[in-house]
Parts: C-alpha cells; sequence; structure tokens
C-alpha cells in the first residue's frame, strides 16, 4: 500500500486520508475518492490530498478485519461488522469468555496495522455483547500478512471462545443460629435468585437448616440423591477453617474438601468441595449483597462446564481486589482496632433516638404526629426493624410511656434517657451502651425523619467497612449529607463523651480520612420533620 500526498489527477479511486470540508460537501476519511469528488477537490482549489492506494495484492482495511474475525468465528461466536477497519466477534449465547491470552499476544505482533482485543479472561457475557474487536490501522494491509494471521488462528484452535452456560441443578442450603434476623434469611435467597437469574437459571431446591455437622450433611445427601449439580451453602457461621462445621459436614456425607480459601476480597472465605459428582460451594457471608463477589467467579465457571480446579482458584488472586481500593491506609492508632473478616457475627446495632422535647413543634411530641397514618416515629422505627441493623435500640425521654406505647407492636429494644433535656448528646450515649458488645457498629437514625427507607439503611451497612477507611458513613442526595450514619464501635467512647444538644457530626471533621458517602434517589435522608410548616409542607407535598 502506498501512502502520502498524492495530486489530484492520480487521487481518482484512492483512499481519502483525512475528512476534507468543501463548503456544503463533506469528504469524510476513508472515503473512496470519485470522479466527482476529484472535480470538487478542483474546484476548491485543493492541489493534493492525503491517501493511500492499495497495491496488488493488498487488501482494504474492511475486508481484512473481517476475514479474520470469520477465521476466529466458532460455535460460540459469530462475526459483524466490517466497517472502519473494524469487525467484531458476538457472543450467541450468555456464557463466559475463554481466552487463549498467548495467541491472541501472537496475533498482536504479525503486523503493527492488525490489532485484537478481547475482554478478559471468564468475563461473563450476555447473547449479542461483543467479546473481541479486530481492528485494522491502516486503510489496506497485504493479503499474505492476513494470511499470517489465519494460519495462527488454525494451529492455535479457536483463541477466542465462549463457554454457554448450562442448565445445571442448583441446590441452595441456609443454615440457622438463634438470633439470626429472618429478613436476612430472605435477602439472602432473594440476592442468590438474582445471580442465578443473569445466567437463566433458578434454585431448583432450597433448604434451611440448624448450623450444625449432622443436620447440613443430611442436607446435602438430599440434595446429592436427588441429582444436584451444584449445592450451595450459606452458613450463618462464616468457614474458619478445614475442621469447622460446614467441611466436617462435606465429609461426612462422603464428600472430598479440594479448597479453603480464595484469593479474591470479597469471597476469601469460600470452600471448594465436591460430594461425588456434585460440586459444592460454602459461600461466605459477603455473598448475601448482589455486589460482584469471588464466589461469582467461581460459580460462573461451573455453570458454564468449565473445569475449576485448585490451581484456578489460586490464580484468581491478580485481579481479585474487587473491593475499592482505599485512597489511604487506616492510622496506626486504628489499625489494631480492625477485624476485617465476612463473618456474620459481625453485626451493626440501630439506635433510633426518640427522646427530645420538640420544643421547635410547640405543645405537640413529634414523635407521635402522624404522617401516611402512623406516628412519625414508627415510620422511623419499621425502617431499621426492616433493615439488617440488629438489635434496634429506642431511646426515649420526653413523654416516654406515649412513645414506647406507640412501638409497643414493633421489635424493638427500649432505654430510658432520665438526662434527656440536657440535649442530643445523652441520648447518643444511652443508646450506644445499650447496644450488646458484639456490634461492630451503629446505625443512629433519628425519629423525626418519616421517609428514611430500610434499604437507605442497608445501603450504608454495606458500605461499611473499617478495613479499607470506611468507618463513618453517611448518606447523601444532590450531594448533601444526610441521616442515618453508621459510626464504628471505636467511636463510641468519644460519642458517650459528647455534651450538650450536639450530635457527633465534629466527629466527622476529625476522621474524615474515615468518612464514606453513599449516594441515593430518596431524598427522605435529608427530611426531618420538627416544625409545624416542615409537618405541613411535607403533607403538601405527598
Amino acid at each position: 500500500m502506498k501512502f502520502g500526498n498524492i495530486s489530484l489527477k492520480d487521487a481518482e479511486g484512492t483512499i481519502l486520508a483525512h475528512t476534507l470540508r468543501l463548503g456544503g460537501r463533506v469528504l469524510r476519511k476513508g472515503r473512496t475518492l470519485t470522479k466527482v469528488d476529484i472535480s470538487d477537490l478542483q474546484a476548491a482549489d485543493i492541489k493534493t490530498v492525503a491517501a493511500a492506494q492499495l497495491e496488488e495484492g493488498d487488501l482494504d482495511e474492511n475486508e481484512a478485519a473481517l476475514k479474520i474475525a470469520q477465521a476466529l468465528t466458532n460455535n460460540g461466536l459469530t462475526a459483524t461488522g466490517g466497517n472502519t477497519g473494524r469487525a467484531n466477534l458476538r457472543a450467541k449465547a450468555a456464557g463466559i469468555t475463554i481466552i487463549d491470552a498467548e495467541t491472541v499476544h501472537l496475533l498482536n505482533s504479525v503486523n503493527e496495522a492488525i490489532t485484537l482485543s478481547t475482554l478478559r479472561p471468564f468475563e461473563p457475557v450476555a447473547k449479542g455483547a461483543v467479546v473481541a474487536t479486530v481492528k485494522i490501522i491502516t486503510f489496506g494491509i497485504p493479503g499474505n500478512t492476513v494470511d499470517e494471521c489465519l494460519s495462527i488462528i488454525r494451529e492455535r484452535h479457536q483463541p477466542v471462545r465462549l463457554a454457554q452456560y448450562g442448565s445445571p441443578k442448583i441446590g441452595f442450603i441456609q443454615t440457622l443460629l438463634p438470633g439470626l434476623k429472618k429478613n436476612l434469611v430472605e435477602k439472602a435467597s432473594q440476592s442468590m435468585t438474582s445471580r442465578l437469574s443473569t445466567m437463566s437459571l433458578e434454585i431448583t431446591s432450597e433448604m434451611h437448616c440448624v448450623h450444625g455437622e449432622t443436620e447440613i450433611a443430611d442436607c446435602l445427601s438430599s440434595l446429592a440423591t436427588s441429582g444436584c449439580d451444584i449445592a450451595l451453602i450459606l452458613g450463618a457461621s462464616a468457614i474458619v477453617d478445614r475442621r469447622d462445621i460446614v467441611p466436617s459436614a462435606v465429609l461426612a456425607s462422603g464428600g472430598e474438601i479440594e479448597h479453603l480459601g480464595l484469593p479474591v476480597d470479597p469471597g476469601n472465605l469460600l470452600l471448594f468441595a465436591r460430594i461425588n459428582k456434585m460440586k459444592v460451594l460454602g459461600v461466605p457471608g459477603s455473598a448475601r449483597s448482589p455486589r460482584l463477589h469471588g464466589f461469582d467467579w467461581v460459580l460462573q465457571r461451573l455453570v458454564a462446564g468449565v473445569e475449576v480446579t485448585r490451581n484456578d482458584l489460586i490464580r484468581m488472586g491478580v485481579g481479585g481486589m474487587l473491593k475499592e481500593m482505599p485512597g489511604r491506609p487506616l492510622s496506626r492508632e486504628h489499625e489494631n482496632l480492625v477485624e476485617a473478616d465476612e463473618n456474620l457475627n459481625s453485626s451493626i446495632g440501630g439506635v433510633l433516638l426518640a427522646a427530645g422535647q420538640s420544643r421547635r413543634m410547640g405543645r405537640k411530641n413529634k414523635m407521635l404526629i402522624e404522617v401516611d397514618g402512623d406516628p412519625m416515629v414508627v415510620h422511623a422505627a419499621r425502617a431499621l426493624i426492616e433493615s439488617n441493623a440488629a438489635p434496634v435500640v429506642v431511646v426515649l425521654g420526653h413523654q416516654a410511656q406515649r412513645v414506647k406505647d406507640s412501638l409497643k407492636h414493633l421489635n424493638v429494644q427500649f432505654v430510658y434517657n432520665s438526662n434527656y433535656a440536657k440535649g442530643l448528646s445523652s441520648s447518643l450515649k444511652a443508646g450506644v451502651e445499650t447496644l450488646p458488645d458484639d456490634c461492630d457498629g451503629a446505625v443512629v437514625a433519628l425519629g423525626d425523619m418519616p421517609e428514611v427507607k430500610a434499604a437507605d439503611i442497608d445501603g450504608l451497612i454495606e458500605e461499611f467497612d473499617p478495613a479499607r477507611c470506611q468507618s463513618i458513613v453517611v448518606p447523601t442526595h444532590n450531594g448533601k449529607r444526610g441521616n442515618p450514619v453508621v459510626w464504628a464501635r471505636r467511636y463510641f467512647k468519644e460519642i458517650s463523651a459528647v455534651s450538650g444538644d450536639v450530635g457527633a457530626r465534629h466527629l466527622i471533621g476529625s476522621n474524615s480520612d474515615q468518612l464514606h458517602e453513599v449516594p441515593t434517589e430518596n431524598s427522605g435522608v435529608l427530611i426531618d420533620l420538627d416544625t409545624p410548616e416542615a409537618v405541613e409542607a411535607h403533607k403538601t407535598e405527598k
């Protein structure tokens, strides 16, 4: 291929290298120049153009790209395009990518004008998604260079493939312990159902049992007997050793432990085992969250029929840090206070402040003012109860019995703050000091914010991660900070030391390196109804 400035008298049939604007006309790059084009260029007093001219044996960019892409097609991929020197390989069905990286490197080394880019190995894709792209950089390329690529593709045998999802039978076991909230079990089922739906699968059999070796073994044996292909076990307590309850149950069922642990975060506490032909995955508690998880990587491969070995699990560490990297490390005085694991026993308690005197509301107790048929404090309490916060402690003070009576039908604990007249700080102290010692933190909510939803609270709890400098978590709406706020236990002592009618907001300023903001579409995180005007305005808006 020749390339350079070409006289207009020799430019017909050449390929324009750069876009030209001629009054009302635009000649775009890549255009094969015609007699009319040459005439218009001459009329514009242009003498030469930068252009490419194919020589004998050359292929134009589109033909070359499509030819290479077609050579890469197989049962899972189809070639499309052949425009602007680009052709795509698209998935014929949902699945995961199988990439022979060395062959891709070899193809990209044939000639600098030929590029092949792919998705990452084992990337999940939907039907019709682009898995790889062939792009020819120049406007043409020698045909024998393309033939060299085709020869490599034939010799290396399908360097870009798609492992399509199959339809295995999936069993899901959840174990139970006293104190485990029912909604956690329900949300885990929802999360697992959602994960499987992306692969057009559903849970074939779901079982709940006591977190004991015998009970789990019985469930596993039942699933194996029923022809289950993959058994998922989400324990009420994390697997921390090969001799722990879930691994022991696998062995008691005649199974084999292949590997414990995964160099992917979240997902470190994964168990990989099998009982005869049935694969068994001990799922970390962090997989209750719908966010991307190391467990997803393993499950996707199994569903796609890709063999997974201990060595495959070990090699997932590169790129396995799925959680967002912190901007800075923990401060030295805090680093020893953090024990980051995925054990369900880690918990966030709920503290609902409902002790205030409602001075700005006049003669009425704002906690008892009805919003949508219920006292506003009831709305605030329900949001906490329906969230993953547990236990929920309501701090009482002003008109304590009346507020308590309004909440008597709800599963909450009460603590009376005899110093409520001294202000908000005394209620904060009473609330956090009432939480059990095994609470890693507290979500502090206000009783006069009836539009906060359980989903808002769960979003904050989900992002709470002291190991990654996210030990104070606040919601934001349109860039403005709101309530409630999640505080790590490390701040309880400082919160208890605050005095006066102020909250703990000043601690955010002095610990800004630990602050993590979570955007929400719900403006309710900004709405507190503490005046008659605010209540009326809120009712009008609704």
